[in-house]
């Protein structure tokens, strides 16, 4: 696990690098997230971007899936595996919707990057660029960002993305919505017996 955290121009910029596969991820997603969520906040939101016939481009709508009815009072879920937040429906949503006072979003993406990160979670404070290793232009989503690496960015995508292991995509979407359940839980004071995601 790495940690980087660093003065950017007048911004403090904070990333967290977590093997997908380690054992602890779940709570180092916890603390990195329980970290950023701001005093005040009522609800959080977690947008699951991607499409749910892609296996390399689902890890945001598998999160959305395991969240889904978890927390009601406090969490919402935007995308999904049968309702998928992909590149035709996600500026039509989020352009209708606006998020309440009070409210902290965290997005959800597969993305490409170096090979160092390839198979890795990354948490950065800030909002997320879906579609970019694509070449769209989409909007930026969120006030925090939990990416899976899932290939590198010269990766030949017509081929990779469709192939993308879903073991690979299984064991992030399961340790990163854990991670953020065990934050909503400990951030809204729930029972440490409270369940914490759903099971599919």
């Amino acid at each position: 696990m790495r940690n980087k955290q660093y003065n950017k121009g007048e911004s403090k910029y904070f990333e967290k690098v977590i093997p997908f596969n380690d054992r602890l991820a779940p709570l180092f997603i916890r603390n990195t997230l329980y970290s950023l969520i701001p005093e005040g906040t009522k609800r959080i939101y977690v947008v699951g971007i991607g499409s749910n016939v892609i296996s390399g481009d689902s890890l945001g709508p598998f999160v959305g899936t395991l969240l889904r009815n978890s927390f009601p009072d406090h969490l919402t879920v935007m995308g999904n595996l049968e309702y998928p937040m992909d590149a035709t429906t996600i500026v039509p949503e989020i352009s209708r919707f606006s998020f309440p006072k009070n409210s902290f979003v965290i997005s959800i993406d597969s993305v490409l990057g170096s090979l160092d990160f390839v198979n890795s979670i990354v948490l950065r404070r800030g909002p997320l660029q879906p579609g970019l290793g694509l070449g769209q232009n989409l909007p930026p989503i969120g006030d925090c960002s939990v990416m899976g690496v899932v290939h590198t960015n010269d990766a030949v995508l017509g081929s990779s993305l469709l192939y993308t292991s879903l073991h690979l995509i299984y064991t992030m979407a399961t340790n990163i919505a854990r991670g953020i359940s065990l934050a909503v839980r400990q951030f809204f004071h729930y029972p440490s017996d409270y369940p914490i995601m759903q099971v599919i």
